[in-house]
């Protein structure tokens, strides 16, 4: 998996991609250079071959053949490269240091290419060489020539090492790409690793940094000074949560306790107590929103993650239900729980049971009497799943995604008591745990599942 991740790299595709154009750069240099001396030491061989038949043949027309025959013969004594051979208008040898006329092919611009044998420490070797024959006067042949052995040995080793060359560059290229690369993602894996328990809860969480000073402990100074501020305006943001909460949820809770009083003094069929009763029903409606939207924001801000422990979900389906038994049976609503095992998580107890009693009271609510609803918990291969399934109208899939937003209400929930966050609050408590709200059609009706990873 790490292996497969450092290929993924960006930093890996960089090396990658320099130690291409590098060896294509390089080879091409290499072979360009190759040529280039190539043909330079062909022009010098040649250049000396046509500057011996030119002095030879000046030779023989000055000295005759007797001369040019003692020359080859003395040249042929102290020749280490060059190679001579004169032969008659027969074809008899008369001087040279080659046994007889060679087997030549032609290599361009005059000049022949071919093999002889040659004695190299007591033992025959077949040598290449390259040469220029002319015909003088009288019949007679001269060919003048160069051994290129050692040239063609060296054009030898440079072919058969430069592919090892190119092969060695790129492994070594590959293996320093995958080092670097393995540095690298450390050091964003760090950085990752972070991030997650700054987005699990963890606002303390700061990003560490080495003592190099590079481009990475810059990121990381900025990154933390970026969290510092966040974790400032989160603390500043629940303490106004704080604030909001002591200043007006106890007022709230004063108020509606004197209109109430007021009710209890006035005539049951007053229309004094009509009203009364009217304003108490907003006021309860008024502290419900109020709670749910606290709720809401405790859950988005990850404040709650410190309090989460190991909580068996059916248990809390089990408490649930109990619950909501005589709501369900008022409305004439078989309300069941699945049969299931123990299944735990780790979360919070509280937003979790908050979060499915949200769930059952829309079952409950928006299925019809004679229906049923069902509560359960399960372990699935995929992770941990609490559901409720119920048997009334449903959500149309085009709305499912729409009706998790904050205050949002369908129409055919209009005249129905609420206040539109109830699944804006199990969506958070889902996030929270990271977990998903997964709503599905139960045909009929809906299910709804908070699904743990």
């Amino acid at each position: 998996m790490i292996r497969l991740r450092l290929f993924r790299t960006l930093a890996f595709r960089i090396v990658l991609a320099y130690l291409a154009v590098f060896a294509v750069s390089t080879a091409a240099l290499v072979a360009f250079t190759y040529w280039n001396s190539k043909r330079a030491l062909d022009a010098e061989t040649d250049q000396t071959i046509d500057a011996e038949v030119s002095g030879l043949t000046e030779q023989f027309q000055r000295i005759g053949l007797g001369g040019l025959v003692d020359v080859l013969n003395g040249r042929s004594m102290h020749a280490s490269q060059s190679l001579y051979l004169l032969i008659g208008p027969r074809g008899r040898i008369l001087a040279g240091n080659l046994d007889g006329w060679p087997q030549a092919t032609s290599a361009g611009g005059g000049f022949i290419q071919f093999d002889y044998e040659r004695r190299v420490s007591a033992a025959l070797e077949r040598h290449p060489a390259r040469g220029r024959s002319v015909l003088l006067m009288g019949g007679f042949q001269l060919l003048v020539a160069r051994d290129v052995n050692e040239r063609y040995q060296t054009q030898h080793l440079f072919t058969t090492t430069l592919p090892w060359s190119v092969a060695l560059m790129l492994l070594l290229g590959l293996v320093g790409g995958a080092i670097l690369s393995h540095n690298l993602l450390a050091r964003l894996d760090t950085i990752n690793n972070t991030s997650r328990e700054i987005m699990a809860g963890d606002l303390s969480r700061r990003v560490p940094r080495t003592k190099s000073g590079d481009e990475f402990d810059v990121l990381a100074d900025n990154l933390n000074q970026m969290l510092d501020r966040i974790e400032r305006l989160m603390k500043g943001m629940r303490e106004v949560t704080d604030s909001v909460a002591h200043d007006l949820r106890t007022p709230l809770n004063r108020l509606r306790n004197r209109i109430e009083g007021m009710l209890v003094r006035l005539p049951p069929d007053s229309r004094e107590a009509v009203e009364i009763e009217a304003a108490v029903a907003e006021t309860d409606r008024l502290i419900t929103t109020f709670n749910a939207l606290l709720l809401i924001a405790e859950a988005e801000a990850g404040v709650p993650r410190n309090a989460m422990s190991r909580v068996d979900l059916s248990a809390i389906a089990r408490d649930v239900w109990e619950l909501y038994v005589p709501v369900a049976e008022e409305k004439g609503v078989a309300l069941e729980t699945a049969p299931g095992g123990v299944v735990e998580i780790d979360g919070n107890w509280s937003l979790l049971s908050q979060a499915l009693a949200n769930l059952v009271d829309n079952a409950i609510k928006y299925t019809p009497a004679s229906g049923r609803v069902t509560i359960s918990a399960a372990e699935t291969p995929n992770g941990a799943v609490l559901s409720v399934a119920d048997t009334g109208h449903g959500i149309s899939e085009e709305d499912r995604q729409r009706v998790v937003g904050r205050f949002v209400r369908l129409e055919a929930s209009r005249n129905t008591p609420g206040t539109g966050l109830g699944l804006s609050l199990v969506a958070a408590v889902a996030k929270l745990h990271h977990a998903r709200l997964q709503l599905l059609d139960n045909m009929p009706g809906l299910k709804a599942s908070i699904v743990f990873s």
